[in-house]
C-alpha cells in the first residue's frame, strides 16, 4: 500500500477559560471524537493513523476512498460518529465497543471531519501559514460527504462562543492565522476552549458493584502520571456515566489485568479496590481540577479511549503560588497554602473553599444571624483541632460581629457569617466545621428549631437511625410540625422542625418528652439516657441539643472525618429506603450533585409552627 508517511498530530494548550481575541485568531469549532491523519495515495490506497499512532483503518473502513482526489495527500481531522446534524461521542464509544465484538456498525455512519492539510500531491505544507493552509484544504474536490472541512470562523468572540454552545459543539480552537504546524509539539499557537470540561486518565483499579450494579463494575480508580517525578499518581475516582453495558464491558476488560497491589508509588488509602495494571485509558467529564493536588472533582465517566497510551496521561504542572489574593464579592482576601492536604483523602484547604464558596448559595440562608462557632483543623484532619467561639485578633475589620454573654468568661466576640467573603474568610483559617444554635441573634437564645440529634450506639448505625427518624417524622406531623431530615456528616442523623415558642426551654421539655416516649415504647431500641453503657445496641435520641447554650453541625458544613463529608439534608424518601449505612454518607462532591439537582433540602426549617 502506496501512501503518504504519517505526521504525528499539533496539539493544542487550553487557554485557561479565556480565549484569545483579536484579528491575529481564527477559530474553529471542536468536535467530540477521535483525532486521527487520513492519508491517501495517488491510487486511492487510504490509511487512517490515530493520534498516537495506531492503524484506525480496519474499524473505520466506511471511510476509504471518501478522500480520493488523483493526487495523495495527509489531512488532519476527528473521527466522529453524525447523528442528528452533530457528532456524538457516546454513540462512538458504542460502535467501538460493537466492533470489537464483531457485531455490525452500519448503523453508526462515521465522518472524517479535516482541518488542516498536511501534505498534497508530494508536497509539504507544514512550514505554509495556517491560512495559506486552509485555503488550499478548501479548494480540494472531494467527492462525497464522508470527509469535511470544518469551517474556520470569523467574528466577535462572545457571538461565536454563544453560538457553538446552542448548536451543541463541545467548544472552540483558536489558531493563529501565521502559524506553522509543528508536528508532535503542543503550542500555544492553537488555543483550546472547551465547554465540557475532560481529562484523560490511566485505569488503576476498580470497585465492585453493590445492589442492582452487582457482579459489575461500581467505579474506576484514576491515575494520571506526574511530569516532574515520572510517577503515577492517584487523581480520583469516578462512579458515575456509565450504562450497565458500559459497567460490563470494563468488569470484562479488566478481568485480566489484576494485580495484587496498587500501580502507584503512594497508594491511596482505599479500602475496597481491586488493583489492575495501568495499560488502559479512558476519559472522563470533570466539574473541577484542583489546584494542589491535581485530583478531579465530579466526575463522569465517557468510554476508553483506545486511541491514547497511558504515557500521554500527564497531569498539569503544579502552580507554584501557595498564597493569593482573590476579590470575593466586594472584599479582598489574601488566601494561603491552599495545597495543604486536610483529609487523609488529599482533599486540600483549596478544594475546602472551593466546595464552600460553590455552597454558599444553600448554607449561607442557615447562618445568617446565627452567631457561628468553627472547629478548626490547622494541621488537618488527625492533626490538633479546636472550637473557636470568638472572632480572634486576625479577623478582619469588615468581619460582622455580635458580643454576646457567656457563663463562662462574661461576653465572647462571635463572628457572624452573613455572606461568601466571611464564608470563604473561615475556610481559609481551616475551619472546617461550622456549628450554630437553634436561636438567631434577633431573639438571643429564643429557639426557633427543634432539633432531635440521633446518635448510633454500638452495634448500630444510621440505618437503625433512621426507623427512629420514622416515628419522629410521624409524631411531629400528628403535632403539626414540618420535620426536616438531615445526615450529621459523621455517623448519625438529625431531625429538624422550625418552631415558634416563648419560652426558651420548651423545645428541650418537648424533645425531652418525646425520647422518654420512645425510651419506654422500645426500650431495646433507644435510649434517652446520656451514659455510654447505656447505649449498646441503641439509638441515643439526644434531646439537650435543643438547650440554647448548646450548638449543632449547620446544613452542608464539612465534618473532620477521614473523607470529606458533610452534614446533608435527605428527603423522607432516601430515609425510608435507607437500608445500608453507605446509603446516607455524602462527600462534598456529592453535595455540590445534590444541591444541584435538588435545590435546598432544608429549606422548609425557615418556616415556624408553634411548639405544642
Amino acid at each position: 500500500m502506496s501512501v503518504p508517511a504519517w505526521v504525528a498530530p499539533m496539539l493544542a494548550v487550553d487557554d485557561g477559560g479565556r480565549l484569545p481575541v483579536g484579528e491575529a485568531w481564527a477559530y474553529e469549532y471542536k468536535f467530540d471524537g477521535y483525532r486521527a491523519a487520513l492519508r491517501v495515495g495517488v491510487g486511492g490506497d487510504t490509511v487512517l493513523t490515530s493520534r498516537n499512532g495506531l492503524d484506525f483503518t480496519g474499524e473505520f473502513r466506511a471511510l476509504v476512498g471518501a478522500a480520493e482526489v488523483g493526487r495523495d495527500l495527509v489531512l488532519d481531522g476527528e473521527i466522529v460518529v453524525w447523528r442528528d446534524g452533530r457528532a456524538d461521542f457516546e454513540l462512538l464509544q458504542e460502535r467501538r465497543g460493537r466492533f470489537r465484538k464483531g457485531k455490525s456498525v452500519e448503523e453508526f455512519p462515521v465522518r472524517f471531519l479535516a482541518f488542516d492539510l498536511l501534505a498534497f500531491g508530494g508536497t509539504s505544507s507544514l512550514d505554509l501559514p495556517y491560512d495559506e493552509r486552509r485555503r488550499l484544504l478548501l479548494d480540494l474536490p472531494l467527492p462525497d460527504d464522508r470527509v469535511a472541512v470544518v469551517p474556520a470562523l470569523s467574528g466577535p468572540v462572545e457571538d461565536l462562543l454563544d453560538r457553538a454552545a446552542a448548536e451543541g459543539y463541545e467548544g472552540l480552537v483558536a489558531k493563529r492565522r501565521d502559524s506553522r504546524y509543528l508536528p508532535g509539539k503542543r503550542s500555544d499557537d492553537w488555543r483550546k476552549h472547551p465547554f465540557t470540561r475532560t481529562a484523560e486518565v490511566v485505569v488503576c483499579g476498580w470497585h465492585p458493584g453493590r445492589g442492582s450494579f452487582a457482579g459489575v463494575v461500581g467505579g474506576l480508580v484514576l491515575g494520571a502520571y506526574d511530569p516532574a517525578s515520572g510517577d503515577l499518581v492517584h487523581v480520583g475516582d469516578v462512579g458515575t456515566g456509565f450504562d450497565t453495558r458500559e459497567r460490563a464491558r470494563l468488569r470484562d476488560r479488566l478481568a485480566g489485568l489484576e494485580r495484587a497491589t496498587p500501580p502507584f508509588p503512594v497508594p491511596p488509602a482505599d479500602r475496597g479496590a481491586r488493583w489492575v495494571e495501568p495499560v488502559l485509558v479512558g476519559e472522563v467529564r470533570f466539574r473541577h481540577r484542583t489546584r494542589g493536588a491535581g485530583r478531579l472533582r465530579g466526575t463522569s465517566w465517557r468510554g476508553l479511549r483506545d486511541d491514547r497510551t497511558p504515557d500521554e496521561v500527564i497531569m498539569p504542572s503544579k502552580p507554584a503560588e501557595t498564597r493569593v489574593t482573590v476579590r470575593v464579592g466586594d472584599r479582598t482576601l489574601k488566601l494561603s497554602n491552599l495545597d495543604k492536604t486536610l483529609y487523609p483523602d488529599g482533599f486540600t484547604k483549596g478544594e475546602v473553599i472551593d466546595y464552600y464558596s460553590r455552597v454558599a448559595p444553600f448554607l449561607l440562608p442557615h447562618l445568617r444571624g446565627r452567631p457561628v462557632t468553627f472547629l478548626r483543623f490547622p494541621e488537618g484532619v488527625g492533626g490538633e483541632n479546636f472550637f473557636q467561639r470568638n472572632a480572634g485578633e486576625g479577623a478582619p475589620d469588615w468581619l460582622t460581629t455580635v458580643v454576646l454573654p457567656s457563663d463562662a468568661s462574661g461576653t465572647v466576640e462571635h463572628a457572624l457569617v452573613d455572606g461568601l467573603p466571611a464564608l470563604v474568610w473561615a475556610a481559609n483559617l481551616a475551619a472546617l466545621e461550622l456549628h450554630v444554635p437553634q436561636w438567631t441573634v434577633d431573639d438571643v437564645r429564643l429557639p426557633d428549631r427543634l432539633v432531635f440529634d440521633l446518635d448510633p450506639g454500638p452495634d448500630t448505625t444510621v440505618v437503625e437511625c433512621c426507623r427512629v427518624a420514622e416515628r419522629l417524622h410521624a409524631e411531629l406531623t400528628a403535632d403539626g410540625l414540618v420535620p426536616v431530615a438531615k445526615t450529621s456528616g459523621s455517623k448519625g442523623l438529625q431531625v429538624y422542625a422550625g418552631i415558634r415558642t416563648a419560652d426558651p426551654m420548651a423545645p428541650t421539655a418537648y424533645a425531652k418528652a418525646i425520647a422518654g416516649k420512645f425510651t419506654a415504647a422500645t426500650p431495646r431500641q433507644v435510649t434517652a439516657t446520656m451514659a455510654k453503657a447505656q447505649r449498646k445496641g441503641k439509638v441515643f435520641i439526644d434531646w439537650s441539643q435543643n438547650n440554647p447554650a448548646k450548638t449543632t453541625v449547620a446544613p452542608y458544613s464539612l465534618r473532620g472525618r477521614a473523607e470529606p463529608t458533610a452534614s446533608t439534608p435527605v428527603t423522607w424518601d432516601e430515609v425510608h429506603a435507607c437500608r445500608d449505612p453507605e446509603d446516607l454518607v455524602f462527600t462534598a462532591d456529592d453535595v455540590l450533585d445534590r444541591v444541584a439537582e435538588h435545590g435546598d433540602l432544608f429549606a422548609a426549617v425557615a418556616g415556624r409552627t408553634a411548639l405544642p
